[in-house]
């Protein structure tokens, strides 16, 4: 089988949230909806969630814990936990029955339903993809260190124009516990990455990644 680099937001996700779906298929590549993630909450139609703080909308059965801090705008789905620490910083839109665990800061990104960032997870200027995950201490970054555009290094190189580009996890990608995602990493459906890793550049979907550059098919 052939490893695909795919990046398109049609080949990462399938986006069944109704509140979210325009904003997706608008989107050719996930990148593109980042800049526009606030002004999105802003304009559409929130009359189905209740706004609980400045710009902050749930939806029904979310749980809040009393210690999670929250700034809009942001726009939180049915069923949600957000545990002790959680902190959503502005510009976040979460799905239905994610998971946002103790110590984990959101920024600036997309959470499709299911996600699970549940323990000291840093998710800036992504878009995490239906029922993924992110192990204990893996994290997003979001700038290089030379502050340039970032680029997606795939089987093209694609310019984003922006300087802040997190990770963009696929539908049922699941990165291992301390995993660094470089700005612009593409972690395709259902890949699966080992622990510890620092990753940077397009991962196939189907896959384990076992480092950069030893990755091998599911079997």
């Amino acid at each position: 089988m052939p490893l695909n680099k795919k990046v398109k937001t049609s080949e990462l996700y399938l986006c069944e949230n109704v509140f979210l779906k325009p904003l997706f298929e608008n989107s050719v590549y996930p990148w593109d909806m980042l800049p526009k993630i606030k002004e999105y909450i802003e304009k559409a139609d929130k009359s189905r969630f209740t706004e609980i703080g400045d710009g902050v909308f749930v939806g029904e059965n979310v749980t809040i814990s009393k210690t999670a801090e929250l700034h809009g705008p942001a726009v939180i789905d049915d069923g949600t936990e957000l545990r002790p620490g959680a902190y959503i910083r502005g510009g976040v839109i979460i799905g239905k029955n994610c998971v946002i665990g103790n110590s984990s800061e959101l920024k600036n990104c997309i959470l499709l339903d299911g996600a699970q960032v549940p323990h000291y997870n840093y998710v800036g200027d992504s878009v995490l993809g239906a029922h993924s995950h992110m192990g204990a201490g893996s994290v997003c970054s979001n700038l290089k260190g030379d502050g340039k555009p970032v680029v997606i290094h795939g089987d093209t190189e694609i310019e984003t124009g922006l300087r802040k580009v997190g990770a963009f996890l696929g539908d049922g990608a699941d990165v291992g516990c301390g995993c660094v995602l470089n700005p612009g990493t593409v972690i395709g459906k259902n890949t699966r990455v080992y622990p510890l890793n620092a990753l940077r550049g397009v991962f196939p979907e189907n896959c384990i990644v076992k480092s950069n550059d030893n990755v091998v098919n599911k079997i």
